[in-house]
């Protein structure tokens, strides 16, 4: 990708606590997440993203794990994860105002890697 540089940049902000050497690899599990899991990208509202996933038990524990870890270091990021049925899983991902621009990343992001597939 040739915009992975400033993508990058933008997802993770100076408010981003995760060591710099480790976002590569943080960058490269939320790719496979999104090629492995994601159905679907819905932005609610600018603050706002709805991720639909597959339903599988084994999705729902790497989204756990993922967010968990992701809300660890971007504090500014809430994750909520359900089940809308019984083969599916939403992921909704919220930030205030001053962080719409990481969640326009993370949703651009989302879209081009499944795109890629």
């Amino acid at each position: 990708m040739s915009d992975q540089h400033s993508t990058d940049d933008v997802w993770a902000p100076d408010a981003c606590t995760l060591p710099t050497v480790e976002r590569p690899l943080r960058l490269a599990e939320f790719d496979r997440f999104f090629v492995d899991a994601v159905r679907g990208v819905e932005r609610l509202s600018a603050g706002h993203l709805r991720l639909r996933l597959d339903g599988s038990g084994q999705v729902e524990a790497t989204a756990r794990d993922l967010t968990a870890r992701e809300a660890t270091c971007c504090s500014f990021f809430s994750f909520d994860l359900s089940r809308s049925g019984p083969d599916s899983l939403t992921l909704d991902v919220r930030v205030p105002a001053g962080h719409v621009d990481v969640l326009d990343a993370l949703a651009g992001r989302a879209t081009s890697v499944r795109g890629e597939r």
